[in-house]
């Protein structure tokens, strides 16, 4: 068999960009040298000897980081990386020469061994998880295809060139080429939520040749050869040629089955396996577990680095005094102080002595400090892991600090990372809203707080999903008195889709839907009498309010992105033909029958009101057509699907044509269900200063509402910006644009506001709303705008440092791909750092972790990635603080993480409470720390001149309630190089005062009996009674909250010092020890002096008089907000308010999105369009390949049917160019440019009301004030958890915010204007009565 030679040339665009980046994200290990010598890969099916010989990588996966030999020195490296690690060895081995030492040398190498062992038993214990999970995965089961039956074999031992078996929802064991199914047409159904967050399911079809080989008999006779692309980590892309029988058949992405996947509503399939291992897509786009330190220890490595310098300095300064003194007095007293042998000059002893003060002064880093910041780390751990707000009763499970190292990072967080699918949202579609002409349903208001009953369908249609939840009776209603524009509604919902329905038993439905919008969609028509109950190519069987109809379907008009609609041509019963169309509103609205202008303009009111809430929107139109008029249509379709060339652009002409004219119908509002608490969370978090990109590989319109919906995105915003080139060009020109408006606006609005305004209002009317219709060409805003935007810079300049203003950015994956590079990392972060918030669609694993590892390398922030699914991990792993949520998609997340919980909402929890207080106590205890040791250690320094030279904070609630308390840590003021040099300057004056003024008043002193008081004992006693009373009132100063642990580890250290000396001064030591103690009584006769203990007191009150009254200005005169805190707090405790006031409102339906929503909207217009729906299932039901069928039947309707559908996906897949008009494509109609918008180079803006928004009416009477801090004081109140679940405890949170003296307003009056504005709101609203547009105009124009 041959190969053809310009095969590998062919794949060097695939092989050669893949292969660098591994090499560049260090992926493959020990590997990657073969792989990136790996041209193509060959692959024999059931010969495994053949494919032996090319050494492919096995099935067996290691995520791990050490093995039983590697473990012990590799771990050893890692933490003698830390610099204190490697000065305490250095010690040690000095401690071990008996001329220089004068501490024991188990004195270090205890702790030494200590923290050390306690590092490595917390990273075997870490990695032992590794390998268990490793060990799960490699021994699941898989049926392989072995000597012609099949046979059980542990994933690990799967080899490349096996044929395998597959069963329905299982995991999909390695990368397949799908050889056939049970499934007609070779067919089989995949989610892929693992690999890209997607849960609608995708279609992938078999090799023609091969679909019918489903017995395991034929196919262990199969020999067929497979050449494709080497590993690689492109997830939507696959090259290759199966060579059989003399024959070769093209491969692609639509023929394989990633590791990652599982198989849905498939019996079963069988696969040849391609790539196994660490080479399948999955593991490619896994990142390498990394060895994570805090900004903290890196800071530390340098103070001791800093510290041994000054320590070798003051070693130098002592060595020279020892030399000098040696020189020049010591010889004088060699007859009875001689030097120890080997020192025979002064010189000699000069350098002992050098290290010698090496030793004493080691104590300025004592390695107490390390084993004291890993005990405070340990403690911070078990206070996360026991924080019952933080466990969640639906899942049972707690938070976890699944690492002990990072704790005070948590607090220095300003860029957060997050997956979209599971992570904020719950994977759950719910029927919400709807609006049926010109009237909505679904927003139920109890004016007494009450939840509403849920609809019961049972009586009223027994075929009813008893899952299905809806409140609004009045929708029930309208269908059970036969209202015609209803029935019409959800007549459209149950035919215009292309689900499947399998019928188990008598009523017992199960819809197979390929998106969960259609699946919500059909189960809401079903509900309501309108039920979907089976279909074939050419007929749709509905059961309508009890009576079943079967429709003739004449034509599917798929769905695809461009289009953003589809629609189904029937004909019912009687014989009337009639076109049903959903779709975008943007692209439907505009395809309307004039006679629809009063009905269009009431229902864009509540598409309008719907996509301020987040929902996801679609608009419902119908078309009536002639006998006449669906033939000449038909014909023009078929004429278009047979065209040799432009034959998409045909189709799409011959559907616009059609689609016009229609009847407006309605719209529907699908809620996405977020996690319980997002937008607070959100909201909370970015008034901590903290900014949230989203990195989804979901459409864009998907994850721009859920933007919305979790209020990442607003419409106050004042611009949103999409970055959509498909070429490096016009990625670089948007991303400039975005940057000039930015700077155009934010200029107009700190200078001129009156005339910038206008000019912006009027230049971003026509790109409001996400329109993808204006090319990359500068005239969205128009030809001024243009003219104008060219005098600013076309590259990152310091301007976007002082950006005022809310921005977002939104970049689609194949424009992030090209930002990506290197000559644009510079545009695309100086671009998207100056938005509040950034999304990112249709984005790879690998890409997440480039966008963190960017942001690492530009910005040097301090980074968190949260995701909770396999396609996570390598962002989770990137980030400096991996957090995995235990969601739906497995455990892959969890096990990579730092931190794990069950919800979203905790992480305010663990950043704002739990972080802030890591970071601010390990902060105090660091400056304490070197403090305390520089004032112990300066002592001896000091000394040595004089003898030879021989050698707490705010609560938790608080900390949310002012989520400003958070930014200290950002900006990382509370310690850093500054502070650190104010703790080092403080000891050195304590050491000064705590030796200088004990040895000036005692070296005259006597005792009551006249004895002289200056011996060493004596002073030495003093002094360190002074060192221990000084550090004692010095951490009671710094401690801000009293509990008794403090006060028993305070005081009782104090009390500690005194028994330990008297014990050491006691006759029972020295009748053990007579050499080691022989002060018999010292200390007791000292501290028997009242000029010792007036000493103490005045070198006491020298050293802290001086701090207290620093401390004390600087909280009269500047005081932090946590200061301000702590004052309101102390008087809020003196002066309690009664509760406040019920307020009742609007209940909006369980779990719903649009209870954050405050007031109405400005004159903005923006589409909740969102519809994760997938190309090609629309020929797919029509050619009949997805149903079983009779082979008669089949024969009977292929003849009338294309039957290469899969080769029209990829042909649309492949290319990138807009539909035309112009040239090859002349036949097109000229209203095809009202088709759609194009693709390429889309750049349009969206938000900035053009109108004041309701909310900034009363903007001056909400916002607190403060004489010290005006914004700061500000509490977190966002727009998004504005809604009042408990009268009592928002009245009673309004009682808590009360102080006096102007420091703020009362939380109540913030209430009482947002909640007494919104009820105005929804009063208006529900008093509206139910309309018919083209009844009663006057009305209508009421609502325009």
């Amino acid at each position: 068999m041959t190969v053809l030679k310009e095969i590998p040339e062919k794949w060097f665009p695939v092989v050669l960009l893949p292969t660098q980046k591994k090499k560049n994200a260090g992926l493959g290990g020990g590997k990657s040298k073969k792989k990136r010598t790996e041209e193509e890969r060959k692959v024999k099916a059931n010969d495994r000897e053949h494919n032996e010989k090319f050494q492919y990588a096995s099935n067996c996966i290691m995520t791990s980081k050490y093995n039983i030999l590697t473990f012990l020195p590799v771990n050893l490296f890692e933490q003698f990386q830390e610099v204190a690690n490697t000065y305490f060895l250095f010690l040690l081995i000095l401690q071990l020469i008996p001329q220089i030492s004068s501490l024991s040398w188990f004195t270090t190498i205890v702790p030494l061994a200590l923290v050390l062992s306690i590092t490595a038993v917390k990273d075997a214990t870490d990695d032992y998880f590794r390998h268990k999970s490793d060990n799960q995965v490699n021994n699941r089961q898989s049926q392989v295809l072995i000597r012609g039956s099949l046979q059980n074999e542990k994933w690990m031992n799967v080899k490349v060139g096996d044929i395998i078996k597959l069963e329905n929802n299982q995991f999909v064991a390695a990368d397949l080429l799908l050889l056939s199914s049970t499934e007609p047409h070779g067919l089989c159904y995949i989610e892929t939520a693992e690999l890209d967050g997607e849960t609608n399911m995708k279609v992938r079809q078999s090799v023609s040749v091969t679909a019918e080989l489903g017995d395991p008999n034929n196919l262990a006779l199969f020999d067929g050869e497979v050449v494709c692309e080497p590993p690689n980590n492109k997830l939507d892309r696959f090259c290759g040629t199966l060579y059989w029988r003399d024959k070769k058949y093209p491969l692609t992405n639509q023929n394989m089955l990633l590791r990652g996947c599982v198989l849905r509503n498939t019996e079963a399939c069988y696969g040849l396996v391609i790539f196994a291992g660490p080479d399948t897509k999955l593991m490619q786009n896994s990142g390498r577990t990394k060895f994570k330190r805090t900004s903290i220890d890196r800071l530390m490595n340098t103070l001791v680095l800093w510290i041994f310098g000054f320590l070798v300095c003051m070693g130098l300064i002592l060595a020279v005094g020892n030399a000098v003194w040696e020189r020049e007095v010591g010889s004088l007293f060699q007859s009875y102080l001689p030097w120890d042998p080997p020192v025979d000059n002064f010189m000699f002893s000069a350098f002992l002595s050098f290290w010698s003060y090496v030793i004493i002064l080691n104590t300025v880093v004592p390695i107490s400090l390390y084993v004291s910041v890993e005990v405070i780390r340990l403690g911070h751990s078990y206070f996360i892991n026991w924080d019952r707000q933080m466990f969640c009763s639906r899942c049972n499970t707690a938070a976890e600090a699944r690492t002990t190292t990072l704790n005070e990072e948590l607090g220095q967080v300003e860029y957060i990372f997050s997956d979209k699918t599971g992570t904020l949202t719950q994977n759950i579609m719910s029927f919400n809203k709807c609006s049926i002409n010109g009237q909505t349903f679904g927003e139920v208001m109890d004016t007494l707080g009450k939840q509403p009953k849920r609809l019961d369908f049972t009586p009223f249609n027994p075929l009813a999903d008893p899952d299905f939840c809806f409140y609004d009776e009045k929708l029930l209603e309208s269908v059970k008195v036969g209202d015609l524009h209803t029935h019409d509604f959800f007549r459209l919902l149950s035919l215009c889709h292309t689900v499947m329905s399998e019928e188990k038993s008598e009523g017992e439905l199960v819809y197979k839907a390929q998106s969960p919008d259609e699946g919500a969609l059909v189960t809401a028509a079903r509900n309501f009498g309108f039920v979907f109950r089976s279909r074939t190519p050419g007929t749709i069987t509905t059961t309508e309010m009890g009576r079943t109809v079967t429709y003739s379907l004449l034509a599917i008009l798929d769905f695809n992105n461009i289009r953003k609609r589809m629609s189904v041509i029937v004909r019912n019963p009687e014989g009337r033909i009639r076109l049903y169309c959903k779709g975008a509103d943007t692209v439907l609205l505009e395809r309307l029958h004039p006679c629809n202008q009063e009905l269009m303009t009431i229902t864009s009111d509540h598409l309008n009101e719907y996509a301020a809430d987040g929902l996801r929107t679609l608009a419902l139109a119908y078309r009536d057509l002639s006998e006449d008029e669906w033939e000449a249509w038909s014909e023009s379709q078929r004429c278009a699907d047979k065209a040799t060339d432009c034959r998409e652009d045909r189709l799409a002409a011959a559907y616009d044509k059609i689609e016009q004219d229609m009847i407006l119908l309605g719209a529907t509002a699908i809620e996405d269900k977020l996690q319980e608490g997002v937008p607070e969370t959100i909201a909370l978090l970015s008034l901590a200063n903290v900014k949230i990109w989203v990195l989804t590989g979901d459409k864009q319109e998907t994850a721009v509402n859920i933007g919305y919906s979790c209020k990442m995105l607003t419409d106050e915003m004042t611009e949103v910006f999409i970055i959509s080139g498909h070429t490096v060009q016009s990625v670089r020109q948007e991303l400039r644009r975005a940057r000039e408006r930015m700077i155009e606006l934010s200029r107009a609005k700190d200078g001129g506001k009156d005339g910038g305004m206008e000019g912006w209002a009027e230049a971003s009317f026509t790109g409001k709303g996400l329109k993808d219709g204006q090319e990359g060409n500068g005239t969205t805003g128009g030809g001024s705008k243009q003219r104008h935007c060219s005098s600013f810079p076309s590259s990152p300049s310091s301007d976007m440092d002082n950006i005022s203003g809310e921005f977002a950015l939104i970049i689609s994956g194949h424009s992030l791909a090209h930002a990506l590079e290197a000559d644009m990392e510079a545009e695309f972060v100086s671009t998207a750092c100056a938005c509040k918030a950034v999304i990112c669609c249709r984005v790879t694993p690998l890409q997440k972790a480039q966008v963190v590892e960017l942001i690492k390398k530009h910005k040097k922030a301090v980074t968190l990635a949260i995701g909770d699914g396999a396609n996570d991990v390598s962002m989770i792993k990137s980030a400096h603080i991996g957090v995995g949520i235990s969601g739906q998609e497995g455990i892959q997340a969890v096990l990579a993480s730092d931190y794990s919980f069950a919800q979203f909402r905790f992480l305010q929890r663990l950043l704002l409470v739990h972080g802030r207080w890591s970071y601010l106590r390990m902060c105090r205890f660091l400056c304490y720390f070197f403090y305390k040791n520089f004032a112990f250690t300066m002592v001896h320094f000091w000394f040595g001149f004089f003898c030879g030279f021989s050698a707490q904070d705010v609560p938790d609630h608080r900390s949310l309630e002012y989520p400003k308390l958070y930014e200290p840590g950002q900006l990382n003021l509370l310690f850093n190089k500054k502070e650190f040099f104010i703790c080092i300057a403080q000891g050195i004056y304590t050491s000064v005062v705590l030796f200088f003024v004990p040895y000036a008043v005692l070296s005259n002193a006597t005792q009551i009996n006249g004895v002289p008081l200056a011996d060493y004992q004596t002073f030495a006693v003093t002094t360190a009674t002074a060192l221990v009373i000084v550090v004692s009132v010095q951490i009671a100063l710094d401690t801000g909250f009293w509990t008794v642990f403090n006060h028993m580890f305070v005081w009782g250290s104090v009390g500690s010092y005194f028994t330990i000396m008297f014990a050491l001064h006691s006759q029972t030591l020295f009748r053990i020890f007579p050499n080691q103690f022989r002060f018999i009584g010292s200390a007791h006769n000292t501290l028997l002096q009242p000029v010792v203990w007036l000493t103490i007191a005045l070198a006491t009150a020298i050293c802290v008089v001086p701090v207290l009254a620093f401390r004390f200005l600087k909280l009269d005169l500047k005081p932090q907000l946590s200061d301000t805190v702590r004052y309101t707090q102390l008087v809020k405790q003196k002066r309690r308010k009664p509760a406040g006031r019920t307020i009742g409102g609007a209940w909006r339906g369980t779990g719903s999105v649009s209870e954050g929503r405050l007031g109405a909207r400005g004159g903005s217009r923006r589409s909740g369009y969102a519809f994760s729906h997938q190309e090609g299932f629309g020929e797919l039901i029509t050619s009949g390949k997805n149903m079983r069928l009779s082979s008669l039947a089949l024969a009977n309707f292929a003849s009338k049917h294309s039957s290469n559908w899969i080769e029209t996906l990829r042909r649309k897949k492949n290319t990138h160019t807009p539909p035309s008009t112009s040239g090859e494509c002349s036949p097109a109609p000229s209203n095809m440019s009202g088709m759609g918008p194009a693709l390429s180079n889309s750049f349009s803006v969206l938000g900035g009301s053009q109108e004041t928004p309701i909310e900034e009416e009363t903007d001056t009477g909400i916002r607190l004030s403060s004489s010290s801090h005006p914004a700061a004081l500000e509490p977190a109140e966002p727009r998004a958890s504005a809604q009042v679940a408990n009268p009592d405890s928002s009245a009673s949170a309004a009682a808590r915010t009360d102080s006096p003296g102007g420091w703020a307003r009362s939380l109540e009056t913030v209430q009482e204007a947002l909640f007494g504005r919104r009820s105005f709101a929804s009063a208006s609203c529900s008093q509206s009565p139910p309309c018919n547009a083209r009844e009663t105009p006057t009305l209508s124009k009421a609502h325009a």
